[in-house]
């Protein structure tokens, strides 16, 4: 398969019916894992634009807003927006 099949591909998943619909997750990870799981969704999201296989290029703003509303409600529910922000800082971001 080629880079444009892969896309059409996950494309087509995220197309079929349902896959919109609200579904409630119990998740308890460690605080670690809340830090580690905000950096993966924004390094994502900040990837969006050089994304060459097409994959992240094909989600909607909406996706990609309701990724980072999640991120920030993690962090929130952990407790460590400060430490996140100080992070940020740290490395120059």
């Amino acid at each position: 398969m080629n880079v444009n099949d892969v896309a059409k591909v996950f494309d087509t998943i995220l197309s079929i019916p349902g896959m919109g619909e609200v579904v409630k997750i119990d998740l308890k990870m460690s605080r670690k894992n809340v830090l580690l799981l905000n950096q993966v969704i924004e390094l994502g999201i900040a990837a969006k634009a050089d994304d060459k296989t097409g994959l992240l290029s094909s989600l909607s703003e909406e996706s990609l807003s309701e990724l980072k509303s999640l991120s920030e409600d993690c962090l929130s529910k952990a407790g460590l927006n400060d430490l996140n922000e100080k992070l940020k800082s740290l490395s120059g971001k």
